[in-house]
Formats: structure tokens, sequence, C-alpha cells
């Protein structure tokens, strides 16, 4: 009865095992059938695949040949360098979004089913895009305004971001900070707020105070600050250099004191002339003054 019931086991898992195999040949049969049916297909979309991707890629070098060819007319031309960055980042964008929508109608994508779906999707897509399309135009009044120009140094009165001007591009222009930091600012809010340029102007004027003390040679006090300014190579002579009284304040005579250098030369020489005068008045010594409160106390009368 054993061997009866053993070998019944046997039977059934080899009926199992040949029918399990017969269901693998026909599957493999029927994927045989399909590729040798669609294999024409395959290959044909393995070849357009191919194209695209050689097409992108010799897309890829006339665009960059373009982009050098429209850049060296620039530079000949002595456009502006914002110009020069803005119109190779449009170019650029237009260029690549120009080759995929050619590679997509090679295949197959019909051109006029894009374009009305782009025109029925152009509100959803600028209302979603507002943001970009503003930053977009505000690049363009940048280019023909010009509040500024790469090299200038501007300051955002609005967030107090401040930097050299070193790149603007579509929707962003690039700022480096003195420290060496990128400030990326969208160009939508350079146009709708105030700015402040420093180096519009090749020469910039210096405004130094000093506050003395009320017990100090006032005289004396101004004729170091003016004889220092009279002396410095930067300070332009050619120009009002003026040192004069601006205010008698609580605890100080502040004087002011003003001359013009140029743009490049302004903070060097700022910081040169706050040292020579204070190691000036300490020579001569005259105070500078500092907040200070005196107490004086009455004598009482009994």
């Amino acid at each position: 009865m054993v061997l009866t019931a053993e070998s019944a086991v046997v039977e059934k898992a080899a009926a199992a095992a040949v029918e399990t195999a017969g269901d693998a040949v026909q599957e493999a049969g029927r994927v045989t059938a399909y590729l040798q049916e669609h294999i024409p297909d395959l290959i044909g979309f393995g070849i357009k695949v191919l194209f695209a991707v050689l097409f992108f890629c010799i897309g890829r070098i006339a665009i960059k040949w373009i982009r050098k060819i429209v850049k060296r007319s620039l530079t000949r031309s002595r456009a502006d360098k914002g110009v020069e960055q803005f119109v190779d980042s449009l170019l650029r964008f237009g260029l690549y979004f120009l080759l995929i929508f050619t590679i997509a109608t090679k295949f197959g994508v019909d051109a006029a089913s894009v374009a009305a779906l782009i025109a029925s999707g152009g509100v959803a897509i600028g209302l979603a895009l507002q943001g970009s399309l503003s930053n977009f135009a505000g690049g363009v009044l940048i280019l023909i305004l010009k509040p500024f120009e790469v090299g200038d140094y501007i300051v955002e009165d609005t967030n107090h971001n401040e930097g050299t001007v070193k790149e603007i591009q579509i929707f962003y222009t690039k700022l480096s900070t003195i420290d060496n930091k990128t400030i990326v600012i969208p160009n939508g809010i350079l146009t709708n707020n105030s700015l402040t340029n420093m180096t519009a102007q090749p020469e910039r004027r210096l405004n130094i105070k000093i506050g003395i003390t009320y017990e100090a040679d006032l005289r004396k006090a101004k004729a170091v600050i003016e004889k220092l300014l009279n002396e410095d190579v930067c300070v332009i002579k050619e120009k009002e250099i003026a040192v004069f009284v601006d205010e008698l304040a609580d605890h100080a005579v502040v004087i002011g004191a003003r001359g013009w250098v140029n743009n490049e030369e302004f903070w060097p020489t700022q910081w040169r002339l706050l040292e020579e005068i204070k190691l000036a008045f300490d020579e001569e010594g005259i105070e500078i003054a500092y907040p200070q409160m005196k107490v004086h106390m009455a004598k009482g009368t009994g």
C-alpha cells in the first residue's frame, strides 16, 4: 500500500512537471511568434531611436556652432556684455526647444496636433509661468533701459542684496559679493523695485564723519583732515575738497570731510584716510569723542 501511494505521488508530480513544461513551451512559442511577426516594426523603431540620438548629437554640435558665431558677431559689434549673455541664453533655450520638437515630429508626433495643444494650453501655461514671464520681461527691460551693466556694483534696495553684476540671463541676474558669494536675483525683482547703482559714474564722493570732543581744538582738527585729503594721491584735486562742521551733537563736534575719487579707489581710500586721521589726531593730541556722562554733585546747604 505504501508503494502504491508513493507511486501515485510521483505520477502526479511528473504530470505537473510535464504540464508546466508544456505551458512554458507554448508561452515561448507565442513570444517567438510575436517577435517574428513584429520584427520589422522593432527594427524600424530601433532605427528611429538611433537616428534620433544621432540627430540630437549633430543638433548639439550645430547649436554650439551657431552660438559661437552669434557671440563672435556681438563681440565684433562691441555689444554690451549683458546683451551678449542674454542673447546667448535665449538662443540656447530656443534652439534646444526647436531641436527636441523636430525629433518628436520625426517619431510620428503630428506637428499640427502639437501646435494645437500648445495653443489650447497657452493660457494655463501663461498663468503657471507668470513669474518666469515676468522675469523674462524684466530681463528685456534691463537690456533696453540699462539701469546697470555687467561689471557694475549694485544694491537691491528691497532685500539689501548687493554685489558686482556678473551675468544677465533670461530669467535671472547673478551678483558676486565682495566675499566671493554668488547671489541669484530674479529679473522681475530688479525691474519692479528700486536699486542703487554704485558704479554708474566713473567717480564717487567720499563722505567721512569724525566726532571730536568739545574741548578739542576744532581749527587744528579741520586743518589736519584737510591736509590729509590734499596729500592723498587718490583724491581728485581738480574737484571740490571740503572740511566742515557737520553737527554739534550731544557728545561730540562732528566734522564732515568730502572729496572725490575714482570708483575703483573708493573703499581703499576711505579706509586709508580713516586710519590716517586717527593716527594724526593721536599725534596732535586731538581727542575723538565717545558717549560719556558727567555727573556734578551739588554741595548740601546744611
